[in-house]
């Protein structure tokens, strides 16, 4: 039982939020440059009351719309966020609700960021070729721009909102054949992107809300989101190119017989780099931020979703994906196109 990405649905929140936008409100940030570096000019923003689960339910929506056939078929509900609505209850359950999904669907919650999309279909690949659920769907959301200081320029022109939900079930000729994985973890590197306070060892205060101002002028307090940009650069240069030449390795595949590159979506300066690291044609790398920016768990669903809208992709054609990033953590699987019909 071959397991196959039946079909992917993406939401961004309405309100957009430009470069231009950030220069009125800070004259003294370079934009251009910044523009130049990154390919971002634009990113979506979740409204005060719109939370990740809330992204997830408008992108589930609008595949189940697609293809209603799976309300009922559909035993598995997997919630990947970093920006959940409540510490209890798992919004996968509430999310079961709201969809309509049958009380046999089992769900769940898990915590993962830039690396999140592909261990959630290598959990719904497992369950799906196991034969403990017909069809899995992932929902990949996250809101990060609400842990984000308005003062920080090192994230706040980075990051966007989104929603992504993948259908993923038994198709011997699917759409998106699901192949291999490979998988990794370095805790070492959880102080590098972090949110320091609003759990368990450090609750919200006043005292972690106290506001600092670094060497390069940013803006945060521990209730904010932390980047270390050059950790998280060298992290992923050292790392990544390893983990695609696993992927390719165990999958019997070479560079060469990649026909499309589907990385974490994380900027342009980033993926160039990647691709030099590892001697990929630039070309062949999906490329889908400019106008969305840094979308975290949600990220290369988009860029599949929006390639395939394109029509570049083709029956035959060999996918590698990897994400990578807060962790840290990492994961690469490969996908071929097939010829069903792509929800």
């Amino acid at each position: 039982m071959a397991a196959s990405i039946l079909g992917i649905e993406y939401f961004l929140p309405e309100r957009v939020e430009t470069l231009q936008d950030l220069k009125a409100e800070y004259p003294d940030w370079e934009m251009t440059s910044l523009a130049s570096k990154t390919g971002i000019v634009s990113r979506h923003i979740a409204g005060r009351g719109q939370t990740a689960s809330d992204l997830g339910y408008e992108a589930a929506r609008r595949l189940l719309e697609k293809s209603p056939a799976a309300v009922e078929q559909v035993d598995f509900l997997l919630f990947c966020t970093q920006s959940p609505d409540h510490f209890l209850p798992t919004a996968a359950c509430v999310l079961q609700d709201r969809l309509g999904l049958s009380k046999r669907t089992a769900a769940l919650d898990f915590n993962l960021g830039c690396s999140g999309y592909v261990y959630g279909l290598c959990l719904a690949k497992s369950l799906v070729e196991s034969g403990a659920a017909r069809q899995v769907l992932l929902v990949t959301a996250d809101t990060y721009t609400k842990f984000i200081h308005p003062a920080d320029r090192t994230v706040r022109a980075l990051f966007g909102d989104a929603a992504a939900a993948t259908l993923i079930g038994a198709e011997p000729d699917g759409p998106g054949r699901i192949g291999e994985f490979v998988l990794g973890t370095d805790g070492k590197g959880a102080p590098s992107l972090i949110v320091p306070s609003g759990g368990m060892r450090l609750p919200r205060s006043a005292a972690t809300a106290v506001e600092t101002k670094d060497r390069g002028g940013c803006v945060r307090s521990k209730d904010n989101l932390y980047m270390d940009g050059p950790a998280i650069f060298t992290f992923a240069i050292s790392v990544v190119p390893d983990v695609l030449a696993a992927v390719l390795q165990k999958s019997g595949w070479t560079s060469r017989q990649v026909d499309w590159f589907a990385y974490h979506q994380a900027n342009k300066f980033m993926l160039e780099s990647l691709a030099q690291e590892s001697d990929l044609p630039v070309e062949k790398m999906v490329m889908a931020f400019e106008d969305i920016g840094n979308t975290v768990s949600a990220s290369i669903p988009i860029a599949v979703k929006r390639h395939a809208q394109t029509g570049r992709l083709l029956p035959g054609q060999k996918v590698a994906m990897v994400g990578f990033g807060v962790g840290y953590s990492w994961g690469a699987c490969t996908l071929t196109w097939g010829k069903g019909p792509w929800t």
